[in-house]
């Protein structure tokens, strides 16, 4: 016969004060848990939103990113009339050419500055992307005038609509927002490709080339032609494969945060296991009166075991409560091939909060199983005994 239920919830209520205690030492673990997993689910979803399977991305050989690659006009010339390459309504390839480089900008998390990825390029490379304006314009061509992420915009105060930059050889408009949805490109200034290439001293040498293929399969097989004419001299990947590859950037973080919960969470095993030892010793005339009324050593242990697991589950609840408001806050993060740093909102999902939960339901476990093993040990006359 088992204990109801009943029974470990009373017992929790009774001892309140010790139940808050010991649940919010669960909860503070678990919170740091989550905020790091939602960091990581936030930066992996704009990297994967980022890029579509159709597109090609033209780099120098052995470039790994578009910052330290170069890709010239004449060699440009060659690669947009390869086969493969999709049409636009005009009739011209669906290829654009662009430049790519890094500004400085003062941030509200960094007034000293943190750098920012500036990309050059034409009205095309706009229209492949698939973008939605949110606030004024897109640039106007041979201007100088900047589009912004809607990342950017609310991240650095200087890149607000109708404000002015600083960087290359002088000033620059912000006359548009722009929406990329949850990708990356919300992190990134647009700008004329000619004009960025002109104020970087970089009037022939791009970064990058980016191609729009008719199919998949023709993206594949185009990708290999690139790779195999000598005259270019070039690497070539998918779109979605750059970006999936910056998801490196999170690494360090993943890793100091798990170290963190690894340490915090010994620390809520002991808590949870000494407050089970306590009540086991509160209570023992307890165990012994329901040894008498015919529950068995299983049903005492896994009555206290639950115990454990319900004071666990509180934390877990609690700590999904605390941070459930990080959910869509933007923040940012160095991005260690872009050199620059990538905006993202935090994603506290009900994935995440169920790793949370199933988290704190772990270290009741682990705190629980003892203290409930000794609980069932005990023997009828010498619980009866004890005070």
């Amino acid at each position: 016969m088992a204990i109801p239920v009943s029974y470990n919830i009373r017992n929790l209520i009774v001892r309140k004060t010790t139940t808050i205690m010991t649940a919010a030492g669960i909860a503070m673990t678990v919170a740091v848990l989550l905020a790091v997993l939602g960091l990581v689910s936030g930066l992996q979803s704009a990297f994967a939103n980022t890029g579509d399977p159709l597109h090609v991305l033209v780099m120098r050989k052995g470039g790994n990113a578009e910052l330290t690659s170069l890709v010239t006009q004449q060699q440009f010339q060659i690669i947009k009339v390869f086969p493969g390459i999709a049409s636009g309504a005009d009739g011209q390839p669906m290829a654009s050419l662009e430049v790519v480089s890094v500004i400085n900008l003062p941030s509200v998390d960094n007034p000293e500055g943190s750098n920012v990825t500036l990309r050059g390029l034409s009205m095309r490379g706009v229209q492949m992307r698939h973008l939605k304006l949110i606030a004024g314009r897109w640039f106007h061509p041979g201007e100088r005038e900047v589009t912004v992420g809607k990342g950017i915009a609310k991240r650095y105060p200087n890149a607000a609509l109708g404000k002015q930059l600083r960087f290359g050889k002088g000033l620059w408009t912000v006359v548009g927002v722009m929406d990329g949805g949850d990708s990356a490109v919300n992190s990134e200034i647009f700008g004329d490709g000619p004009e960025v290439a002109s104020d970087f001293n970089r009037p022939d040498t791009y970064s990058s080339a980016l191609l729009q293929a008719t199919d998949e399969v023709t993206a594949s097989a185009l990708k290999q032609a690139l790779e195999s004419d000598r005259r270019l001299n070039v690497t070539v990947m998918s779109e979605k494969d750059y970006y999936a590859e910056q998801t490196v950037s999170a690494r360090p973080i993943q890793f100091l945060g798990f170290f963190v919960c690894v340490i915090m969470a010994v620390g809520s095993c002991f808590a949870a296991m000494n407050t089970m030892y306590a009540a086991v010793a509160r209570r023992a005339k307890e165990v012994g009166t329901l040894r008498i009324l015919g529950f068995t050593r299983g049903s005492i242990l896994l009555s206290f075991f639950l115990e454990s697991l319900l004071l666990s589950l509180i934390g877990g609840i609690l700590a999904c409560i605390v941070v459930l408001p990080l959910n869509n806050v933007t923040t940012g993060l160095g991005n260690f091939i872009t050199f620059s740093e990538t905006s993202f909102n935090f994603r506290i999902g009900p994935e995440v909060m169920a790793i949370g939960i199933a988290f704190s339901l772990i270290l009741g476990a682990v705190g629980g199983l003892l203290p409930a093993r000794q609980a069932a040990r005990k023997e009828i006359l010498t619980a009866l005994r004890e005070i």
